[in-house]
């Protein structure tokens, strides 16, 4: 689709940084997690160490209003809908109906 209409100032970072940054908060997350497994395995009592937790997360865990837009759409499968082989004739009745309107 075109991106004629995007505003320049609001390009979001390539994919490619976004998917390398998510890697290293993983990663992050799970060297921290093996340490603690480690101190708890010499001795040190599991409630006084702190649970790591997330630092970075994507733009739209941030904004409710980002992730519905990123969501939006990608769970209706039409192939999995009651009649999914009538579909063009059940969006013709529907613009139709509306049309009347």
């Amino acid at each position: 689709m075109s991106q004629r209409h995007r505003r320049i100032e609001a390009i979001p970072p390539p994919r490619q940084e976004l998917r390398a940054h998510a890697h290293n908060e993983r990663h992050r997350i799970h060297s921290e997690l093996h340490l603690i497994t480690e101190q708890v395995q010499h001795g040190v009592e599991p409630e006084d160490i702190d649970e790591p937790g997330a630092n970075w997360k994507p733009l739209h865990h941030h904004n409710p209003h980002v992730a519905a837009q990123h969501n939006r759409g990608e769970n209706f499968k039409h192939w999995k809908s009651k009649s999914w082989k009538r579909r063009k004739a059940v969006r013709r009745a529907r613009s139709a109906k509306i049309s009347e309107i």
